[in-house]
């Protein structure tokens, strides 16, 4: 086969790829939760994205975080901090997933950020 019809071949899937990297966004699809209190409320595993500060750490990876509806203890490994120093007046933007079990829930954060 030519170069340029193997070529032609791949501009379709590349497309298609480009699309699906968004996710899914039909029924069942759990919505992205973006404050505290939605945080707070949301099943195992959620989706969020939340932004504020982180005002104190509690022991070890655990820290408290607090928006304008509230505050939550989130887990931020060694290795998902940025470069950057952060105070506990900064703002942050945290990514991650909410992690409940028998004690309550917390977010799981996989991105740290600071906001300029």
């Amino acid at each position: 086969m030519k170069p340029k019809a193997l070529a032609l071949l791949f501009v379709p899937l590349l497309s298609a790829s480009a699309f699906a990297a968004g996710g899914y966004t039909g029924p069942g699809n759990t919505p992205q939760v973006t404050t505290v209190a939605a945080a707070l409320e949301a099943p195992d595993d959620t989706p969020v994205v939340l932004t504020g500060q982180i005002v104190k750490r509690l022991k070890g990876d655990k820290y408290e975080f607090k928006d304008a509806t509230g505050t939550i203890q989130v887990e931020i490994d060694d290795d998902d901090w940025p470069p950057q120093q952060i105070s506990e007046s900064a703002t942050v933007k945290l990514t991650g997933e909410v992690e409940r079990d028998l004690t309550g829930r917390e977010i799981d954060v996989d991105i740290v950020e600071l906001v300029q």
